[in-house]
């Protein structure tokens, strides 16, 4: 399962260039990205994602139990997060829906991916044959 660590660094890079995608376009021309919605006053949830990034690939790159547990709940919060940012983005308000755009399709499926990089981590324990 060595490869899964280093899927789990790849979807949180990718992960980083969703948060810079557009996410949704609301009519004339106005785009809300992760990192630019100010005007919706839902602040700025890309950054979010990049403190969860953050911890994920911190506790991904150190070898001990308490650090593959501490990523299980960075990257199921990271999920959570990513399902409320497509839900509260993509919803209709005041009788005007968004157009949904590439950054908000990949969100959902890239915290995914760092879901099951983290259940399915790469740890040696004492007296196991490698």
């Amino acid at each position: 399962m060595r490869w899964m660590k280093w899927l789990g660094v790849a979807s949180a890079i990718i992960l980083i260039i969703a948060c810079f995608l557009p996410w949704v376009s609301i009519s004339f021309n106005y785009t809300v990205s992760g990192t630019k919605a100010e005007n919706i006053n839902l602040g700025k949830p890309g950054y979010l994602h990049f403190l969860f990034i953050f911890f994920f690939l911190v506790f991904t790159l150190i070898p001990k139990v308490w650090a593959k547990r501490a990523n299980l709940l960075v990257a199921a919060l990271n999920m959570a997060w990513a399902i409320r940012n497509y839900f509260v983005f993509t919803a209709c308000h005041g009788g005007e829906c968004p157009e949904k755009q590439a950054g908000i399709y990949l969100i959902i499926p890239v915290s995914v991916l760092m879901l099951l990089s983290a259940l399915f981590p790469d740890l040696k324990l004492k007296g196991q044959k490698t």
